[in-house]
């Protein structure tokens, strides 16, 4: 089996063959959704070693005491089990004589072709199609069209809603109720245990043969949790036969459902079922493809110029997930680390969305940027929990996230320990703090590229002031007379236990001083919003001791040779050989050696730590000391998190070094929907998706907002000869176009004058300008 980008420039993604080795990959890199649900790609037919999954966003439940809550695998609807001319269809057994399997990223459709001779020497063409409706949330959409190569046959197809799936063994469902309406309408209930949420489904059979419609009567089977019909149909010779499988899902955590009682939801989910099936699968499809383009691809589309063509491709499939991953219609949603693509991290909410994933929608979707940011304002109840918990005062944010009050659900132990044979430990629930800083400087950096002063009355200036609060008191003294941040877990996560971590203690200070700032300007000019405030979070007590502690916080500095120390003691750890882990071909090689004790005591990085601090400060640091540091990190750091890539990539373009920076973006493009077979397998990197819109638009593109100011100063790769995309900017949408020669912007919305600087000169644009480069 192999990947076939040989139709990139059709927008499609393809695999040329079938492994059975190798299922979870376009599993993964071909789930279908819409943010409110998300169907995993497994194909319709039954696979050893397949992993069907189903989510609906937000819906998190907790099996039992001693395991953290997650999104629940809810039932299957895709499965169909076919028998031709009384042989069961499976491409493990007879002949696969031709096999494509495709995404039409356009459109959200994959298409899979099949040309089989059965064991009894039969051949038949099969083409199996879904799609996951953008239009229509609550949809999912399924057609086959069989037809026989060798004379009349005889096709037994069953098919329904089976409630037996689990997320790795832990069953989230009660047994519901299971009924069929006019013959035809399959409907199934669940409820998960813990958090009490209703799902209901229904699916829909319909058939036409050679576009003719057939009223096929169905056998209709209930057993412990599945509800199927079984049919019975002869397809003579030549002829096509068309099967439409139309299904729904909804619950009652549904913003539109709250309140209703189990009937009433089931009564609406139906109404709902009856309303898309007297559309069908070509009418539907079309909509849902609309959506696409007025959304996305007629919207805000990245175009790339490129020799290789699947540089585009990749930004294409970056935003195509994005799209599906996000949970735009309810703030109280957020997004998963495998986006809803697989079980991987339960689908909870990481630093992933404040530092790669919410830039793409402040400057492509703002609305959606602000929805997201909202989840964090809503979740300050399971934040404050945290603080108080640890004997600290404000909001500390969990380092995974799930329902909005449900605090910190971080597993507490991991991967075995190659050294003990005991489980690993994860500390990251325990002491990865910067999350707090990173929250904080997400909404900072949505208000500053939007402006949305709303926001910020109702959400932003709480958010940066209650987690300032937060950082004054974890502060710890110091015999130097300093204060220290002490016993954390920093980005590079091979590092446990250390004290002084330059990137949290840099944010640390950074979001002390903006809570510093705010409360001040709120005072001077804003004092029913500052007493508001100061009533809830206390700022008169808290802005002297802001102050005293601002100028005493440590901050490790550089050593003669520029280069700052990622913690209190990296610089003082043994060098290893880190060759072989550098050429890994997947990711975590160094386990295989090491167990995270013996780790932690060598100069080596999971990923960008000192790095990611100088893209989010860069105004804190000069070129020779990001020089110096990248020389220095970047030979010890592997790459093991996804989303480190990308930062190296822009990093490298602002010091000139477009070779490695385009060698970096064309890594990161590869992680998800490159060759190898085995890296989605558990989901997508959602972060690492996003960090290739960032390579393109901040590396390549040179968009970056500085202290509240439009920075534009692109360099494109050698093998580029343009590029060209959106960005909204205080309310003003961009159209950004440029070669090695040349930048146009325009400014289509054209209300109001936007100022930004092009390597160093000032422009103004109201309408449209070109710089020569």
């Amino acid at each position: 089996m192999a990947m076939d980008y040989s139709r990139a420039a059709d927008w499609i993604v393809a695999e040329d063959s079938f492994d059975p080795e190798y299922l979870g990959k376009c599993e993964s890199i071909m789930c279908q959704g819409n943010g409110y649900l998300c169907l995993r790609n497994a194909t319709d037919e039954f696979n050893p070693g397949e992993q069907r999954d189903l989510f609906v966003a937000g819906t998190f439940n907790k099996f039992d005491d001693n395991e953290v809550t997650e999104l629940p695998n809810a039932a299957d609807i895709s499965r169909l089990d076919l028998r031709l001319d009384g042989v069961r269809f499976s491409l493990l057994t007879g002949k696969v004589e031709s096999y494509d399997r495709a995404l039409n990223l356009k459109t959200g459709e994959t298409t899979r072709r099949v040309v089989w001779t059965a064991p009894n020497g039969k051949r038949y063409q099969l083409v199996f199609s879904r799609f996951v409706s953008l239009d229509r949330l609550h949809l999912i959409v399924q057609k086959v069209e069989v037809t026989p190569l060798d004379g009349d046959m005889e096709l037994d197809i069953t098919g329904g809603i089976n409630g037996q799936m689990n997320n790795g063994g832990s069953q989230h469902f009660s047994e519901g109720d299971k009924r069929l309406f006019e013959g035809r309408h399959m409907q199934y209930n669940q409820t998960t245990g813990q958090s009490g949420i209703h799902f209901v489904f229904h699916t829909t059979f319909s058939f036409a043969m050679d576009g003719v419609p057939q009223d096929e009567k169905g056998f209709i089977v209930m057993d412990r949790r599945i509800i199927k019909q079984e049919f019975k149909v002869a397809i003579p010779a030549g002829k096509t036969l068309t099967i439409q499988k139309l299904s729904t899902v909804y619950t009652s955590r549904d913003r539109d459902s709250e309140g209703l009682e189990l009937s009433a939801l089931q009564e609406k989910a139906l109404a709902g079922q009856k309303g898309i099936c007297a559309l069908g699968y070509d009418a539907l499809l079309a909509e849902s493809a609309r959506a696409w383009s007025a959304k996305v691809w007629d919207n805000v589309p990245v175009t790339i110029q490129s020799e290789n063509a699947f540089d585009q491709l990749a930004i294409r499939f970056s935003q195509y997930h994005l799209y599906i991953m996000t949970p735009m219609h309810d703030n109280r949603m957020n997004i998963g680390a495998k986006g809803l693509s697989g079980e991987g991290y339960k689908g909870h909410t990481f630093w992933d969305t404040e530092m790669f994933i919410l830039p793409y929608f402040i400057y492509s979707a703002p609305e959606v940027a602000r929805s997201l940011e909202e989840y964090r304002w809503l979740s300050l109840p399971g934040a404050h929990k945290k603080a108080s918990g640890n004997q600290y005062e404000g909001a500390q944010f969990p380092w995974e996230s799930a329902w909005i009050d449900d605090g910190e659900v971080t597993p507490v132990w991991g991967a075995a320990d190659i050294v003990t044979g005991l489980p690993t430990k994860i500390w990251s629930g325990f002491i990865e703090q910067h999350i707090t800083a990173d929250v904080a400087y997400g909404a900072w950096e949505y208000y500053q590229v939007t402006g949305d002063q709303d926001f910020m009355d109702r959400c932003g200036y709480e958010l940066i002031l209650d987690t300032g609060k937060f950082w004054a008191s974890r502060l710890e003294e110091g015999t130097d007379g300093l204060l220290h941040i002490n016993d954390v877990v920093g980005p590079d996560e091979y590092k446990e236990h250390v004290d002084d971590n330059a990137f949290t203690n840099y944010m640390a200070a950074w979001n002390i001083r903006k809570a510093l700032e705010y409360s001040r300007q709120l005072k001077a000019e804003r004092p029913e919003l500052y007493s508001a405030l100061d009533k809830k979070l206390g700022l008169a007590a808290l802005e002297p001791q802001w102050e005293e502690k601002l100028n005493r916080i440590y901050l490790p500095q550089t050593r003669e040779d520029l280069v700052i120390p990622q913690d209190r003691t990296y610089l003082t750890l043994k060098d290893i050989d880190l060759t072989k882990y550098k050429n890994q071909k997947n990711v975590g090689s160094i386990y295989r050696d090491y167990n995270q004790e013996q780790i932690t005591h060598m100069q080596v990085s999971k990923q960008a730590d000192i790095l990611i601090m100088f893209l989010l400060l860069e105004n804190q640091f000069s070129a020779d000391v990001k020089r110096a540091n990248w020389s220095y990190y970047e030979p010890r750091t592997l790459h093991d998190s996804s989303l480190s890539l990308s930062t190296h990539c822009i990093l490298a373009n602002d010091m000139g070094n477009r070779d490695m920076a385009y060698q970096l973006f064309s890594s990161a493009a590869a992680i998800d929907v490159g060759p190898n077979m085995k890296t989605s397998d558990a989901g997508i990197h959602a972060a690492s998706l996003a960090g290739i819109w960032q390579s393109v638009v901040f590396g390549f593109g040179g968009v970056r907002m500085l202290d509240g100011k439009l920075r534009i100063d692109p360099a494109l790769p050698d093998a580029w000869t343009g590029l060209d995309f959106y960005i909204y900017w205080h309310g003003q949408k961009l159209h950004i176009t440029l070669s090695h020669t040349a930048l146009n912007i325009e400014n289509l919305t054209g209300t109001e004058t936007v100022e930004l600087t092009v390597y160093g000169k000032a422009y103004q644009v109201q309408g449209q300008i070109c710089v020569e480069l």
